[in-house]
């Protein structure tokens, strides 16, 4: 399952998680973003209740968007006890994004 993380459901979703998080930041006008949509996509659905993976959309959350410094997108930043605990910028392969999911989970 795939959510969307706005700044008024972050705290509970993301900070008090009691699974490890991604948070993708995106935009509908970008294009590598696009490419990733399908890869976090499936990702969202493999790790479903061990990893929440979740997306912002930079342009109507800038806030977050400021919050994590996030200067190009696509930015993944992955979230362990509400701490950001590792983050990647651009368009990666999937097995590039595996393995920092399954970093979270070692």
């Amino acid at each position: 399952m795939e959510y969307k993380f706005t700044k008024d459901n972050y705290t509970k979703e993301v900070l008090e998680s009691d699974v490890p998080v991604m948070i993708d930041f995106y935009a509908d006008w970008c294009g590598p973003c696009k490419m990733m949509m399908p890869i976090v996509e499936a990702l969202a659905e493999e790790y479903d209740g061990k990893i929440k993976i979740g997306k912002v959309n930079s342009d109507e959350e800038m806030e977050l968007a400021t919050t994590f410094g996030v200067r190009s997108i696509p930015s993944f930043f992955f979230i362990k006890g509400g701490k950001v605990v590792d983050n990647v910028v651009g368009a990666l392969p999937k097995e590039a994004l595996e393995e920092k999911l399954n970093g979270l989970l070692g």
